[in-house]
This record gives C-alpha cells, structure tokens and sequence, in this order.
C-alpha cells in the first residue's frame, strides 16, 4: 500500500439533486485499497467501485463522505456506526447480519491459480489441503471461508502483495483470486494472467455496499433503488465495461469444475 493510500483521505461528495438536504447528517462511507475496485491513484480516489457509489451519490441526493481507510478498521466502525457504509464488501453467509446489503455491484468468483506450466491439477480443497504453506490476506473473506471448510495449512498475511510475491518467488505454489481483480493484482508484481492457469473456483464473491445495521433502512432501500435503476437503465455495465476489459473470462460456478 502506498503512502497516499495509508493517509486519512476524505472526499467530500454533496450530491445536490432535490430531496438532498444540506443540514442532513452525511452519510459515512468507507473504502479500502483494492484495485480496481477502490484504490488512491496520485492523491485521487478511484476504481469501479468508486464510479458506482459516486453515481449513487448523485441519484439518491444524499450528503455523503468517503474515507479511505484500513479495511479492518472500516469493517469495525460500519458495525457500530449509524449512518455509515463499507464498499466494495463480499456478501457471505458469515457476514449477512452484521450488515444491511446494497447491490451486488459485481459478480464474481474466487479460485486458485497455479504457474503455467507447475504441472499441477487440483479439484479439490482435499487437494490443496496437501501443500504445507496457502497464503492469504487474513483479513479476506477468502482466508475467512476456507478457515471454515477446516483447512489448517493456511498462513495469515498483510496484504494481496504479499501473497502475489510469494508466489511469484515460488515461497507457495497457490494464489486464491477473485476473476475480477486477478489482473491488477498480478500487475504489481510485474506479471499476467498468460503467466497463471486456473486450477478450481471454490466461491462466489459478488460484492456489495455494506450499510451498519443502525442505518435508517429507508436509506438503504433509496440506494438500493437508485442501483436497481443503474441496472435497468445500462449505466452499471458501462461502468463495468470500462473497468474490466477481460470480463468475459469468467470461472465457472463452484460446483462445476473448470475443464
């Protein structure tokens, strides 16, 4: 994570459609560093996630703020804040009622990738169970489902690019990825997607606005509304469309191995 991007950053976003009152209490709405979906690019908040909430922002006419922030720490204060929100979250059964759900923004799914040409063919958590080390961000809903499926070779670390290097480096042999984020991640650490194959999707991860459960659930179901109408009217996709030039490269479901 770069310096900018560990800074407190705010951004003050005043949406000034009708029904928006300037005296309202603005909603808090907090993001972390997770290209592409919300990152700091020079001092600028960005990503698709970004695009989406800030379009939000303008149709439902709600005073707003965003805050860059440790996800740990946002996941924290959007459970005992009123009136805030965390994006971009992955919705599962773990999480469900610790928040109140916007969208999903984004569908897609988490696997494990190997080297090209590692000779490996996994299936199976039963096969990954096998390698000593599986690196992931112990923050991630990753490391958070697959310490549930009782895999006890997991090894907790800071952050996506710590587990990329070790990778790359060949300190583990697995990388788990969400199909959308696969490409910036591996960017970082000068590679692509020609230089990994897919082993087998394990989850879903579609990803969502997380409003705190104190949160006036009128407001929530306004934002909801205002996405359901990004949907309907093509803006969401256009969005997406910028954002993912390889969308169409999508794992297949969980229960439907990869040929």
């Amino acid at each position: 994570m770069t310096l900018k991007s560990k800074l407190c950053v705010w951004v003050c976003l005043l949406a000034c459609c009708a029904g928006g009152s300037a005296l309202a209490e603005p909603l808090r709405l907090y993001t972390d560093e997770y290209r592409p979906m919300n990152y700091m690019d020079q001092g600028v908040l960005t990503g698709m996630a970004v695009d989406v909430v800030e379009l939000l922002i303008q149709r439902t006419g709600e005073p707003a703020t965003v805050q860059m922030a440790p996800w740990t720490r946002g996941y924290q204060r959007v459970q005992h804040e009123a009136h805030s929100a965390l994006f971009s979250t992955v919705r599962t059964p773990r999480r469900e009622a610790l928040f109140q759900w916007v969208g999903p923004i984004t569908q897609g799914y988490t696997s494990f990738y190997a080297l090209r040409g590692a000779g490996l063919r996994l299936r199976t958590l039963e096969d990954v169970e096998r390698f000593s080390t599986l690196a992931v961000p112990k923050q991630w809903y990753s490391h958070e489902f697959l310490s549930e499926q009782g895999l006890d070779n997991l090894y907790g670390v800071p952050t996506a690019q710590h587990m990329v290097k070790m990778f790359k480096h060949g300190r583990v042999e697995l990388l788990v990825a969400d199909n959308l984020a696969l490409d910036d991640m591996l960017a970082q650490e000068g590679m692509s997607r020609d230089d990994v194959e897919l082993q087998f999707t394990f989850m879903r991860s579609d990803t969502y606005i997380a409003f705190s459960n104190s949160t006036d659930p009128a407001v929530v179901q306004r934002w909801q509304q205002a996405l359901d109408a990004l949907k309907r009217d093509g803006s969401l996709e256009r969005i997406h469309q910028r954002w993912f030039a390889r969308s169409h490269e999508v794992p297949p479901p969980p229960d439907q191995p990869s040929p």
